[in-house]
């Protein structure tokens, strides 16, 4: 006999999580047998995260497949996608750098039915998790940052979205297991003081950028004033949006457009 509610509830809750009821209720509407029932509790009571159990993450209106491994599409960084979304064209080219699921990309698309995307992540398991969740819509690169990207859009990039790893090295052992344990290091760890990575995409993106375009990333409050200066010194106009409610910080730099008179 499958489990009941109430069973999943309580095992849940036995194991610490907070919101026991919703998380028992999704499993129960995603298991497919009593067997797959059983074995999802049982993985989400040993810690594992719960959109790896499912199977899956809402994400900006979007169900993102997410298989075991890879990085969970956090809540706030609907945020950058909503920014991204008010500054692109009709008919933008998009690029979702350290895409992980190809959450960012996806939810871009989806709004943007003329857009061009491409995507790429250093994480062969990420890649393959985004092209599941990008299909037809975008094509998607594995390798480092910029380098699996065809040479071809160099200067055409309208939207440029870096969700890059921003957690200190220092600080990655504090992160709450679900993370620490279950998501791939190097979707988390960002070097000495977490700008490593912002860093390097940084350093190339004005080469990629259209004219007018934008590199939209997310930072933490207390990375903010540093990342600006980063950005400034590359060339690009910075600008930082913030949400309270998502508790996130978008950093956007914009490459100037040429003037008529110089172009």
């Amino acid at each position: 006999m499958p489990p009941s509610y109430v069973h999943v509830v309580t095992a849940l809750r036995s194991a610490g999580c907070v919101f026991a009821e919703d998380e028992a209720r999704l499993i129960l509407t995603t298991a497919r047998t009593p067997a797959e029932l059983t074995a999802m509790v049982d993985r989400r009571a040993a810690g594992q995260p719960l959109e790896h159990v499912l199977g899956w993450a809402e994400f900006s209106g979007l169900r993102i497949a997410v298989e075991p491994g890879v990085f969970v599409p956090r809540r706030r960084t609907e945020f950058l996608v909503r920014q991204a979304l008010t500054l692109a064209s009709e008919a933008p080219v998009v690029v979702d750098l350290c895409c992980g699921s190809g959450a960012v990309g996806a939810a871009l698309v989806a709004s943007l039915p003329g857009a061009e995307l491409h995507a790429a992540d250093i994480d062969p398991v990420a890649v393959r998790c985004a092209r599941r969740n990008v299909g037809e819509r975008g094509r998607v690169y594995e390798g480092d940052l910029f380098g699996p990207l065809p040479r071809g859009l160099r200067g055409r990039v309208g939207v440029l979205a870096a969700n890059v790893p921003y957690v200190p090295t220092g600080e990655v052992g504090l992160l709450p297991p679900e993370a620490r344990d279950h998501e791939p290091l190097v979707a988390l760890d960002g070097g000495g003081d977490g700008l490593d990575v912002l860093r390097r995409v940084v350093a190339e993106a004005p080469g990629w950028l259209a004219p007018g375009g934008s590199l939209l990333v997310e930072t933490s409050e207390r990375q903010v004033d540093v990342a600006v200066e980063i950005f400034a010194a590359a060339g690009l106009i910075p600008r930082v949006k913030v949400s309270e409610d998502l508790h996130a910080n978008v950093l956007i730099g914009h490459r100037n457009a040429p003037h008529p008179d110089r172009a």
